[in-house]
């Protein structure tokens, strides 16, 4: 698969969001992520996901480390959701849509989503696809657009905190697939 055509950076800064712009709950996910690149970082993560995941077969994609816990493959579908939702909020925010956001219950979206019937390669595929359409959204936004703020589970938050909320959730979840998942010594 080639490489898309690399979108020029933003002329501005896209600074660290401030405690204020996010529930402190997240703080958990954006204290994981350094620096204030956060496009680069968005990008470095599809790159190191595909890395992580690259030789693993449907056997690694079904290993749950311990029993009720998701599987590597839910652990992945799971990402993607919740990329997905956290994106669309950074859309609707990002537009000055002023209309409250629901929250999602994660565990349901796992019970209900098709991962563990799909091959892992495929859901790979869907990271990179997921991770680029969101990457495509936040490289087109103007400067006003990354500090608009709106509610979203009951809670203010800015565009450039749901940027980085993403980054820091995929971050936190790659280390448990490292670590509990693909350990070398599994």
């Amino acid at each position: 698969m080639s490489e898309p055509a690399v979108i020029a950076p933003p002329a501005f800064t896209i600074a660290r969001p401030q405690a204020n712009e996010y529930a402190p709950y997240y703080d958990r996910y954006i204290s994981l992520i350094p620096g204030e690149d956060i496009l680069n970082t968005l990008d470095q993560q599809r790159r190191q996901m595909m890395l992580l995941l690259s030789g693993r077969d449907d056997e690694d994609g079904d290993f749950r480390y311990a029993p009720e816990k998701w599987s590597a493959k839910e652990v992945l579908g799971h990402i993607c959701d919740t990329e997905r939702i956290f994106a669309y909020r950074a859309l609707r925010i990002s537009r000055a849509d002023i209309a409250p956001l629901e929250g999602f219950e994660q565990d349901d979206y796992v019970r209900n989503g098709p991962f563990a019937h799909r091959p892992l390669a495929d859901l790979v595929e869907d990271f990179i696809a997921v991770r680029r359409a969101t990457l495509s959204l936040l490289r087109n936004l103007d400067e006003a657009a990354w500090v608009r703020r709106g509610i979203a589970n009951k809670n203010e938050v800015s565009v450039r905190a749901l940027a980085y909320i993403i980054a820091g959730h995929e971050l936190h979840h790659r280390r448990i697939l490292e670590e509990k998942y693909f350990a070398a010594s599994r």
